[in-house]
């Protein structure tokens, strides 16, 4: 039992400083510091072991060496089961009102606080090495560092689960991990034992849904919504219970790669997530969310037609808002890498008073397994002590001893209860502020069996399907007919679709497409029981072509040579800053470029190392290097694979040239002769309006995608 200090909640600036000075001590910086050893002997040679004699044997009792090798050999710790690849940083949350109704959690009922926050963002499948594009679940972890202890909301980018009982955990990563006969392939679901496992078991058929659409390949990290994704409890002072989801809402909006370019990036940049989260931060583009919640009365448990404690459900956002109750933001990348991003260790577990647990099979599973695995992974049950684990509260107990203690105890009473010590560290009393679980009735005869409330698994993947845009479900059909054209097995491909056909049959039809399986065949739907009726048959909150848009954040890339138009370029490129997007310079070599009006630009990047995969939009400014762009192959390449990719391309004055011999799929119309064109998200300005072209390309950019582009 764990009980800990209470400290009143302090200024909004405090409590971050609080965490910062928490980790300072174990902060290190070597300047002007002299080597040592690793309990402080200083050490005068370290490029020679010691021998007997400059070609004899070398000594065991050469400690410098055994230290040096010994530390090497273990600096590499296991790697996480799942979300192996993650990328990390510290940040603050503020509430917008205090919810007393809801929760006595203080650090959501205190709008003077900034409650510091950890956030780590991961794929699921792959290993530490692989690429951060691959089409998968991302992990959405926040560590909130509040004044009652750690609270830590471990979810995910998509709001539903593959399974409903934590039992089947180990069957499903075992699946989707890569074969086991030949370790293949990494970071992937496209082959047989994910997709025989899938469609042995229908309730992963929801999740599928989610995985197989453009959530799964999410445009940056700030650019992606988090879930909670299990139904918790809210408790007020007075003891009343309410479940809860909680929600991450990207101020971004929710954006997407496409498919291609995600393949493309995974050579191009395989760190292209976690660049985009460390540079953005860098220049003070801070990610923000704002967390909400969608609270349901004990009373209404069962009035809807899904059980709550089924984490392959969502609440349909139009039965229940969410409510936007503060905002987090992320403003401070790790100071190293292993010690925050790889040591951090989030469990479900860490809750504070306020905050409870619901019987969700696979919220109760996850519990006990985010601690076990933490064991391995960390060194011992003393993982909590590490600095970016702690909180920012003094913890006392009687926990003692085994590795990696970093407390040194000085009282002689390590048990409880004591009257040598005073009977410290004293228990906390629930009014006091202490912990104290809800008190639900629980009976019923121990039994394997799983509720009958669980039984449906298709009528959610259907809302889900009903609720995509056109481009949405042309993109979810190609990538179901990817994945499975992979899997070598017919029988698997032919049982798969079947499950789909319970989805949609137009659906499943569309993907038996091309796969060489039978006209896709459903089965009787197996209806839920024991529940209401509240339903609805699709939900817009589920489909991303109404999602916020803006031109904040987004990277353009400016293709220019010797000769463009600076006049051009500047004014352009400064509407564009104005409009919160990044302007980057993309040369023949790097360095400056001379225009043709007397000034220049530095290039920071050149056609040689970069592709239109890594930026949002293209534009070619006028002056004498078109036609130089024109001649190049590499340039015609980059702006027809941002067509091909539905992104916004715009050119003024002589850049409209380079349009012109460009592929663009009868875009070539547009840039003919017309002073400007708005076309399917290419702008072109041969007059010298460059503010009203600016305007134009903003939009198109804002836009992110022009689907209509597809074929």
């Amino acid at each position: 039992m764990t009980t800990s200090k209470k400290t009143p909640a302090t200024a909004a600036t405090s409590t971050a400083q609080t965490k910062d000075e928490a980790l300072a001590p174990a902060r290190r910086d070597p300047a002007g510091q002299h080597m040592n050893t690793d309990h402080g002997v200083g050490i005068p040679h370290t490029d020679d072991s010691l021998r007997g004699g400059p070609r004899g044997p070398t000594l065991l009792e050469d400690f410098h060496l055994r230290e040096k090798i010994t530390r090497f050999d273990h600096e590499r710790i296991p790697e996480r089961a799942v979300h192996a690849r993650g990328s990390a940083a510290h940040g603050y949350f503020e509430l917008y009102k205090p919810i007393p109704e809801l929760t006595k959690a203080a650090f959501l009922n205190d709008t003077t606080a900034r409650t510091p926050v950890f956030v780590r963002f991961s794929t699921v499948v792959g290993s530490r090495g692989s690429a951060d594009t691959a089409r998968d679940v991302r992990g959405f972890a926040t560590k909130f560092y509040t004044q009652e202890g750690n609270f830590d909301l471990v979810g995910n980018n998509i709001p539903v689960f593959f399974i409903q009982d934590g039992i089947k955990f180990p069957d499903l990563v075992h699946a989707v991990k890569p074969e086991p006969h030949h370790e293949m392939p990494q970071a992937a679901s496209a082959h047989d034992t994910f997709w025989d496992f899938a469609s042995l078991v229908p309730e992963t058929t929801h999740m599928l849904m989610w995985v197989m659409s453009d959530r799964a390949i999410p445009r940056s990290f700030s650019r992606m919504e988090g879930f909670g994704v299990h139904t918790f409890r809210l408790v007020n002072a007075a003891g009343k219970s309410v479940f809860v989801k909680f929600h991450w809402k990207p101020l971004l909006g929710v954006h997407s790669l496409v498919w291609d370019e995600a393949q493309e990036l995974a050579g191009r940049d395989a760190d292209f997530h976690r660049r985009d989260l460390w540079e953005s931060i860098e220049r003070g583009e801070f990610p923000q969310w704002e967390l909400g919640v969608q609270v349901v009365s004990e009373a209404d448990e069962m009035a809807f037609d899904f059980d709550l404690l089924d984490a392959t459900k969502i609440i349909p956002e139009e039965l229940v808002p969410v409510q936007r109750i503060g905002r987090m933001t992320l403003d401070r990348n790790p100071d190293n890498f292993f010690a925050e991003t790889e040591q951090v260790a989030f469990l479900p577990s860490n809750v504070v008073p306020g905050i409870d647990f619901t019987n969700d099979p696979l919220l109760q599973a996850r519990l006990f397994s985010y601690q076990d695995t933490q064991l391995t992974r960390l060194g011992g049950p003393n993982f909590a002590q590490i600095p970016i684990n702690r909180p920012v509260v003094p913890v006392h107990n009687h926990q003692q001893d085994g590795f990696m203690q970093q407390t040194v105890p000085t009282t002689r009473a390590n048990y409880h209860p004591n009257s040598i010590g005073g009977g410290c560290p004293m228990l906390t009393p629930e009014k006091a502020g202490g912990f104290a679980h809800f008190p639900q009735r629980v009976e019923g005869q121990k039994i394997r069996e799983r509720s009958a409330s669980f039984a449906d698994h298709y009528s959610q993947a259907t809302l889900f399907w009903n609720s995509m845009s056109e481009p949405e479900k042309r993109h979810l059909v190609k990538a179901v007919r990817f994945e499975l054209s992979k899997v070598e097995r017919r029988a698997i491909r032919q049982r798969q679709v079947d499950n789909f056909a319970n989805v949609d049959a137009d659906f499943a039809r569309r993907v038996c497409e091309g796969i060489d399986v039978d006209p896709p065949t459903p089965s009787p739907r197996k209806a839920a029981e024991g529940l209401g009726k509240r339903s609805v048959k699709a939900s817009p909150a589920l489909s991303m072509a109404d999602t916020v848009k803006s031109a904040r954040g987004r990277q353009v890339a400016a293709l220019v040579d010797e000769g463009y138009s600076h006049a051009e370029f500047s004014a352009v490129a400064a509407a564009l800053e104005a409009a919160g997007a990044r302007v980057v310079v993309v040369g023949k070599k790097l360095g400056p470029v001379k225009s043709g009006d007397g000034a220049e630009v530095d290039a920071t990047k050149n056609r040689l190392t970069v592709a239109s995969s890594l930026f949002d939009a293209v534009y070619i400014p006028g002056g004498a290097s078109a036609a130089k762009l024109a001649g190049e192959r590499d340039v015609r390449r980059f702006v027809e694979e941002a067509w091909r990719h539905c992104k916004p391309i715009g050119a003024t004055g002589e850049g409209v040239e380079v349009l012109t011999v460009c592929d663009l799929d009868g875009a070539k119309l547009a840039a003919k002769g017309a002073a400007s064109t708005v076309d399917r998200g290419l702008v072109t300005c041969r007059a010298t309006d460059h503010a009203a072209f600016a305007k134009d390309l903003i939009e198109a950019i804002a836009k992110h995608r022009h689907w209509e582009r597809e074929r």
